[in-house]
């Protein structure tokens, strides 16, 4: 029977890859057409009427009569909608909440999931991720055995259902989708994170799993526990149908040489997403590809602020078309869900314009600046990847922050790295890592030339499970939260150290 569904399925993705190739063809024509679709829904919320909007507005009237928002300005009106009222942000009344503290921030936030936003964005993007995947290999069978993902809880706050977006999306799954994933939705969205991974490794570890998705750190923790259980050597001993995973969140080029370790497989397939709280915005088309597809058609309109007008009392909020390779953006959205000209807070990098594809460069409160670098994520990902690669050393996770000049000293940055494998010599290591970071930025290249504003980097090894810790005791534990790569001060660092003192004595 599932042989069938499958093969049901796969004619049918055939069909909807066309909406693929209209988003490689036509990405400008769609968005217009999407921000007039958002305009006609939303056309009588209070927001609308806030900004005097019409069903008529272009983009660039709309630009001018709404400004630029954080969830600091919305955060009132999201509370009314949790209250129970209607037509705020959004047509209609909401009771899902995608919950997300981010990383530079200890409050949590509430994104609105509307039932439109579920419909046009989360529903169909997963859909398009489908229909890419079967193009890709013709022989998938995702609809013939079972999938898997480290999702997370979900509470309620009054009438309201709250949870991280992988929670809210399992809750909604349709019966028809539902016998082809493990565990059940009850263990899948336990909140006890230690009590979860370890019955999600028992039962798991029985099914046929073919395809596997979350945050790259949380993912490694069920496999590894899966392999402490079977005792076998690698996940293909326990999942001989396993062929695909879906990562985002976090670079992954930290963990990809601990995922090839898992999973010893040159036919085992990668796919990034860029599935946040407040919509699915990309995935990778090309499973050998760099970037991700911008989904034109799912809900979103976008808009981009280069990352110098960031901060400033005027931002430059660039349409699709205006953008360039190979510059930083902050994003920008405006949903059928009732978000309008959101910053969203990540930064992404252009990597094709025919058709528009992007890669997440990092977080606009997550980059070095201090000696005028502009370091940012995706640098440090790279440099680090690089430098394990030379070496052939696994790093758990990292984390980075300047130290500031004084009169006598000139500055440098501190990584503070918890490895899987360590290195024979961190010296070397060291040193590699400054050279392949000279080498990904050029402004820190130039800043290091003659170690007069920045001295070589150094490192602080981290005791084996620590970042683990650390996260669980800032309330950041499970799978939609990430440890914080970079920071602009030296916030961070300080509970590291103080932790590392403690695991001493």
């Amino acid at each position: 029977m599932k042989y069938i569904f499958n093969k049901a399925v796969k004619q049918y993705l055939k069909y909807r890859y066309r909406r693929i190739k209209r988003m490689k063809c036509n990405g400008t024509d769609l968005q217009r057409q999407v921000l007039v679709q958002i305009l006609k829904v939303n056309h009588c919320t209070e927001v609308a009427k806030r900004f005097r909007l019409t069903r008529e507005e272009t983009a660039a009237s709309f630009k001018s009569k709404v400004p630029l928002m954080s969830y600091e300005d919305i955060v009132t009106d999201i509370q009314c909608m949790m209250a129970g009222n209607t037509n705020i942000l959004c047509s209609g009344g909401v009771t899902m909440y995608a919950k997300s503290s981010g990383t530079t921030n200890a409050r949590s936030k509430y994104i609105p999931m509307s039932g439109n936003m579920h419909r046009y964005n989360h529903v169909a993007s997963s859909w398009d991720t489908m229909a890419i995947v079967y193009k890709e290999d013709e022989d998938a069978e995702i609809f013939r055995h079972k999938s898997t993902i480290m999702g997370g809880a979900i509470e309620h706050i009054g009438a309201a259902r709250v949870g991280d977006v992988s929670a809210l999306l399992l809750d909604k799954m349709h019966w028809a989708g539902r016998p082809f994933f493990t565990p059940d939705f009850t263990t899948a969205t336990m909140p006890d994170w230690p009590k979860k991974i370890e019955k999600m490794a028992s039962i798991c570890s029985e099914e046929p799993v073919v395809m596997i998705g979350g945050v790259p750190s949380w993912t490694m923790i069920l496999c590894n526990r899966i392999l402490e259980q079977t005792g076998k050597k690698h996940m293909l001993e326990v999942w001989p149908t396993v062929k695909y995973y879906m990562h985002g969140g976090v670079g992954f080029s930290p963990y990809r040489d601990q995922f090839r370790d898992l999973f010893p497989s040159e036919d085992f397939k990668y796919y990034e997403v860029y599935n946040a709280s407040e919509g699915y915005f990309a995935v990778q088309d090309e499973s050998n590809g760099e970037g991700m597809l911008l989904l034109l058609d799912n809900g979103i309109y976008f808009e981009f602020v280069p990352l110098n007008d960031i901060g400033t009392d005027r931002p430059l909020a660039l349409n699709l078309e205006e953008v360039e390779l190979g510059k930083d953006y902050a994003i920008v959205i405006t949903t059928i869900g009732g978000l309008w000209r959101y910053v969203v807070g990540d930064t992404v990098r252009f990597t094709s314009l025919k058709p528009y594809r992007i890669m997440v460069s990092g977080r606009t409160k997550q980059y070095i600046n201090v000696f005028g670098e502009e370091v940012m994520v995706a640098n440090t990902d790279n440099a680090l990847a690089k430098t394990c690669s030379q070496l052939d050393v696994s790093v758990a996770e990292y984390t980075v922050a300047p130290k500031h000049m004084t009169v006598n000293e000139s500055g440098y940055h501190h990584w503070y790295i918890e490895f899987k494998h360590d290195p024979e010599s961190i010296k070397v290591f060291a040193e590699m890592l400054d050279l392949n970071l000279r080498r990904e930025n050029s402004d820190y290249d130039a800043k290091r030339k003659n170690n007069m504003i920045l001295t070589p980097l150094k490192i602080t090894v981290v005791p084996k499970g620590l970042f683990y810790k650390w996260m669980k005791s800032r309330d950041k534990y499970g799978g939609q939260h990430k440890v914080p790569r970079l920071a602009n001060d030296d916030r961070y660092v300080k509970e590291l150290e103080s932790m590392i003192k403690e695991y001493y004595v």
